[in-house]
């Protein structure tokens, strides 16, 4: 199939943040009275944003969910990722070569805030690669699993949904772009394509130099 545009996903599948922001939640939760472990944060929040759990996290740690609470956890979140965050493996190639071959019809279309997404693609050097074309959930009616961050994407770059390809590493933003009406591709790092057992993901790979070759052979 020939892409019109490609729609990536931020945490996990550009930058290698996930590790660094579920620990620092979990060190917060833990500190309000939640005491949830490594695996269980990684399997409530990842692709996730944080707020969409407040009923949970109301209920584990017995406190309300404030804002104050969340703009202090970012900040946490911010000094950890400012000091160890960096891009995954190829990330930059495959970015560089896809959106040279697309004219730059490639969006970066996340279920984090934006201005965590913009700080990460700069630390890494991505964000001239994607410009203006970074996208929240956060800013959209619905976050994922619903498609509106994709669409939102698709939109701005004038593409048809069903003829972008969305590149994920989670079941539920598999699901939102699957919801977008767009072919996804599942990224697993660590070889568990499981992930996304029982989602019609058109491919599973495990490195992004594979992304550069599987995307010349669809384009």
């Amino acid at each position: 199939m020939l892409f019109d545009a490609v729609l990536f996903d931020c945490d996990g599948v550009l930058v290698d943040s996930e590790p660094i922001t579920n620990g620092v939640l979990r060190e917060v939760l833990n500190e309000s009275g939640w005491a949830i472990t490594p695996a269980e944060c990684m399997q409530i929040f990842i692709g996730k944003a944080v707020r969409d759990e407040r009923a949970r996290i109301e209920a584990e740690t017995g406190k309300p969910f404030t804002e104050a609470w969340l703009q202090g956890f970012y900040a946490r979140r911010n000094v950890r990722l400012l000091a160890e965050l960096k891009a995954m493996a190829g990330a930059l190639d495959a970015v560089a070569t896809i959106h040279e071959r697309l004219g730059g019809r490639i969006a970066c279309a996340s279920g984090a805030d934006r201005a965590k997404v913009v700080m990460q693609l700069e630390l890494v050097g991505l964000l001239p690669l994607f410009g203006d074309r970074v996208f929240s959930g956060h800013d959209q009616p619905r976050s994922k699993p619903a498609p509106d961050v994709y669409l939102a994407a698709a939109r701005h770059l004038g593409a048809d949904p069903a003829r972008c390809l969305v590149v994920e590493d989670t079941l539920t933003g598999a699901q939102a772009g699957l919801a977008a009406g767009a072919t996804v591709w599942g990224y697993c790092p660590e070889g568990h394509g499981r992930a996304f057992d029982g989602l019609p993901v058109a491919h599973v790979f495990s490195h992004m130099d594979e992304l550069r070759g599987l995307f010349s052979t669809s384009a």
